[in-house]
């Protein structure tokens, strides 16, 4: 309970923090990335990580002086900075670690998932001059590069050392994640914006505090996501149902209701999460109606 008291003093603070750093100008994510990442490091410094990405940028440029053009090249020598020189790598062993998932931790480290070590490259490329843009690829992050020739596209994945993957690949990997070959299609690699990517490393953090039955850090990050993302409803849906593990009957009835204000469909339904699977360890009655009703009575019975 302290813990979760603690995390909630502090959500108003890092709500604001990530919402400047998605407001600033330009496409920067470390300042964002920095900002989840006070979750669990309340008293984070971030000057000293964004220092180190700008150093980062710099000593890539200088392994790329006099290159013009995006290239298979050019990518073989910007991994050969990050993997080799660097040491980055993806985290295999460990794939679940939430470190994983915080900026600061990946940059100390050296590894992390797909997405974290995305956002490093990405940003380090984009130090360096060269344009790389995230691919939110259904189940592993990708990055792009727009080649020499008109419609060339360097695919990235940058959780396996920066190897580059033709279409053949990317069906693979789509096979490998959701189990359905047919299901690819040119717009799964359309380029992400910040927010397209902030979203996701929120997601990803969402679900791995579920899985580990973390509901106070689960519900702080779905209060994250609602923030940058009000359209996002079926986050009032989960963390209704994660604060009614919590034993916050108040809130979670509030949020549900609000949930089925704006989702009347939804109400003799199952929950499902993002990628249509049952919400994963905060399980509720297959009917939510009757769920929100049993929490009225519950909550009147407090007044």
């Amino acid at each position: 309970m302290a813990y979760s008291l603690n995390l909630t003093s502090r959500l108003d603070e890092v709500t604001a923090d990530l919402q400047r750093a998605l407001d600033a100008p330009g496409g920067d994510i470390i300042p964002a990335g920095l900002a989840i990442a006070r979750l669990e490091y309340p008293a984070l410094d971030p000057q000293p990580y964004l220092d180190r990405v700008e150093a980062m940028g710099r000593r890539a440029a200088e392994r790329l002086r006099g290159v013009t053009t995006v290239s298979s090249e050019a990518i073989a020598a910007l991994n050969e900075y990050l993997f080799e020189e660097e040491g980055f790598s993806g985290n295999r062993e460990q794939y679940e670690d939430p470190r994983n998932s915080f900026l600061n931790e990946v940059l100390d480290r050296r590894t992390g998932i797909p997405i974290s070590l995305a956002v490093i490259y990405l940003e380090v490329a984009r130090r360096a001059g060269i344009d790389v843009t995230g691919v939110n690829f259904p189940g592993h992050f990708l990055l792009r590069a727009s080649g020499p020739i008109v419609g060339d596209e360097l695919i990235i994945d940058p959780y396996h050392g920066g190897a580059l993957l033709s279409e053949f690949d990317c069906r693979q990997l789509l096979r490998h994640h959701i189990g359905d070959d047919a299901a690819f299609d040119s717009s799964l690699m359309l380029p992400a914006t910040r927010l397209d990517i902030v979203v996701r490393m929120l997601v990803n953090l969402k679900r791995l505090y579920v899985r580990m039955r973390s509901f106070p850090q689960a519900r702080f990050v779905s209060t994250l996501l609602l923030a940058v993302d009000p359209s996002a409803v079926n986050e009032l849906r989960d963390r209704g149902l994660l604060a009614y593990h919590l034993e916050d009957f108040g809130s979670a009835l509030r949020d549900l209701e609000e949930y089925l204000r704006l989702s009347p469909q939804e109400a003799e339904e199952e929950p499902e999460d993002d990628e249509g699977e049952e919400a994963e360890g905060y399980e509720a009655p297959a009917r939510l109606l009757d769920h929100v009703k049993a929490l009225r009575r519950r909550v009147a019975g407090f007044n």
